[in-house]
């Protein structure tokens, strides 16, 4: 079975988590601390901003591939892996600028957990519709 739609968000993000873990090698080497933080704050940062991906990512992409085997080719695919995608480009950015409250957090999560509720939506219904006609 082939799942185009998980496929392009999961390689979209894919390269998002590189760049991210790009950023944290580069602060690494420039702050030289090899393991954990060592109370700087510019790398405290970017390691959050990477781990909060790796929080999320996964099982949104589980959701979404799910989603997609129940009901493959719907146009509104495409709309939960944007979300998923600009969500976590915005939370990134946002918290990549500020540790407080920013825009790009706002929208980035509000964006991650609409497209999480939505798909864990979906899926209940199908999984109950599914049960109750059996």
């Amino acid at each position: 079975m082939s799942y185009p739609v998980t496929s392009l968000y999961a390689a979209l993000l894919g390269l998002l988590l590189l760049a991210l873990s790009v950023r944290v090698a580069m602060v690494r080497r420039k702050t030289r601390v090899g393991i954990g933080h060592g109370d700087q704050p510019t790398l405290e940062t970017a390691i959050r901003v990477q781990a909060n991906f790796t929080e999320y990512v996964p099982i949104a992409l589980i959701l979404l591939l799910l989603t997609e085997a129940h009901a493959p080719g719907a146009w509104w695919l495409h709309v939960l892996g944007l979300m998923l995608l600009v969500g976590r480009l915005l939370h990134a950015w946002g918290l990549g600028r500020s540790t407080g409250i920013s825009v790009g957090r706002f929208w980035g999560t509000g964006l991650t957990w609409l497209m999480m509720i939505v798909a864990a939506l979906v899926n209940l219904w199908q999984v109950t519709g599914w049960m109750l006609t059996r």
